[in-house]
C-alpha cells in the first residue's frame, strides 16, 4: 500500500472523537475534493510504498508507546471520553491529556484506503491483535473488509471541483461520488457512521434528498461536520448547523483535531 504517513493520534471526527488512535493514512483517491484537507493523499498523491507486515509492526509500535502530538490548546479529560464506549485514562502532561495503557483503536484513512486491495489481509491481522478498526471512506468502493466501524463521507454535489482547476477530474469526480449500491453494502454489512460535509445550507437539503433513498439508515449516526480547516471557518459554519442538527434529529460533528492540534500532518 502506498502510505503517507503512519501517527498516534485523538481521533477527532464522529462517533468516537477523542479516542486515542494510530492513524493509518493510505495515499491515492478516486475522488477529487476542492475541499480535500489531505491533499497529499488525492491531488498530489505522497507516501511509501509499505508491505502489510510493516504496517503492522508499525502500528504495534505506536500504539504500545503510546505518544500522541502537542496541543495547540488545551485538552480536558471530558473531551477524551469515547462515545458509547468504555471511558479511557488519561495524565496530564503540558496541554495534553495521555493515555495511561496501550491504544486500542486504528483507524485506517486516506485518500482513499479501499483503492487497496491489501487491505483485507492488512485487516484480518490488525483484528487478530485485538485491535478495534475503523475505515473512513467516501463509499464508492467495497471490500470484505474485518471492520468495527465504517466511517462512510458521502460526497455531495458541492464537493465537484471546477473544471477549469481539474479538467477531467472534474466529470470524473461527478460521476464517480455517489455509489447506492457500496452504501447499501456498506450500511447492511458492517456498524458504520455517515459523516457529511457542509459547506452551505444547500447542502442540508441534498443531505435530505440522499437520506430518503436510503430509509434504514438511523439518523442517530448521521453526522453533519463543517467544512474548513481553521477554527474560524468552522466557527461560522457551526453556527447554523449545529442548530440545525439539534432541531432535525442528526448529530453535529466539530473537527475538534483541528482546535487542538491545528491543520497539520500526523494528527
Amino acid at each position: 500500500m502506498l502510505i503517507a504517513e503512519l501517527y498516534a493520534s485523538l481521533q477527532g471526527e464522529g462517533l468516537l472523537t477523542g479516542t486515542p488512535s494510530v492513524f493509518v493514512r493510505a495515499s491515492g483517491c478516486n475522488l477529487r475534493c476542492w475541499f480535500c484537507d489531505t491533499p497529499y493523499t488525492s491531488w498530489q498523491p505522497e507516501g511509501d510504498d509499505w508491505s502489510v507486515e510493516e504496517i503492522v509492526v508499525e502500528v504495534e509500535r505506536l500504539r504500545g508507546e503510546g505518544k500522541l502530538p502537542e496541543a495547540v490548546g488545551c485538552i480536558s479529560e471530558a473531551q477524551c471520553t469515547i462515545v458509547q464506549l468504555e471511558k479511557v485514562h488519561f495524565v496530564r502532561q503540558g496541554g495534553l491529556m495521555h493515555p495511561t495503557e496501550p491504544i486500542h483503536h486504528v483507524v485506517i484513512t486516506g485518500g482513499e484506503p479501499m483503492l487497496y486491495a491489501e487491505m483485507i489481509p492488512l485487516c484480518q491481522r490488525l483484528r487478530a491483535g485485538g485491535l478495534h478498526i475503523t475505515i473512513e471512506t467516501a463509499g464508492t468502493l467495497f471490500l470484505p473488509v474485518d471492520c468495527d466501524l465504517m466511517s462512510i463521507s458521502p460526497k455531495l454535489a458541492s464537493s465537484t471541483p471546477a473544471e477549469v482547476r481539474a479538467g477531467r477530474w472534474a466529470a470524473r469526480h461527478e460521476q464517480t461520488r455517489h455509489r447506492a449500491d457500496v452504501i447499501e453494502r456498506l450500511t447492511s454489512d458492517y456498524n458504520y457512521q455517515l459523516k457529511f460535509v457542509i459547506d452551505r445550507p444547500a447542502d442540508l437539503e441534498e443531505v435530505n434528498c440522499w437520506l430518503a433513498k436510503f430509509p434504514r439508515v438511523n439518523r442517530h449516526r448521521v453526522l453533519l461536520m463543517p467544512q474548513g480547516i481553521d477554527v474560524v471557518g468552522l466557527v461560522q459554519i457551526g453556527t447554523w448547523l449545529e442548530p440545525y442538527c439539534r432541531e432535525h434529529g442528526f448529530v453535529y460533528c466539530p473537527r475538534k483535531h483541528i482546535e487542538w492540534y491545528g491543520a497539520r500532518r500526523g494528527t
